[in-house]
């Protein structure tokens, strides 16, 4: 088995989040400037088998498509050309943010340490991936 890799997308940071090889335990991994994503993901799958990519779907409440959409598909274009061996799948990230706020506040980190957005960009990429790891 390979490890899932989880992406959330944003347009200056993205966060990723990766399985152990067995699929069982989603963990944080890192966050990316956006501008050197697909060159981090070519080196990762370089040294680790990675089977899948989870790639964040930003909805509205309504169910449409959220405007950050429009950054996430050329993306997408670029990393099925740069990597075409690993399948991408889209999963829904409504409330991860929030739910990654909440996760550093219910785990103790100070109001400073909560201000790291790149620390809920990887949180908000572990909760996709643990969210689609328990409905798999």
């Amino acid at each position: 088995m390979g490890r899932i890799l989880a992406i959330d997308f944003g347009k200056k940071r993205t966060g990723i989040a990766v399985t152990d090889e067995l699929q069982i335990i989603a963990s944080g991994l890192t966050t990316v400037d956006t501008s050197e994503l697909i060159s981090f993901l070519k080196d990762y799958t370089q040294k680790e088998n990675v089977e899948l990519f989870l790639v964040g779907k930003p909805k509205q409440m309504d169910n449409s498509d959220s405007e950050s959409e429009v950054l996430i598909t050329p993306f997408l274009q670029k990393l099925e050309k740069a990597i075409p061996s690993i399948p991408i799948k889209r999963v829904d990230e409504r409330f991860t943010s929030k739910m990654a706020f909440q996760t550093m506040i219910d785990s103790g980190l100070k109001k400073k340490q909560r201000q790291n957005k790149a620390l809920v960009d990887e949180i908000s990429a572990t909760i996709i991936l643990q969210s689609y790891l328990y409905n798999k």
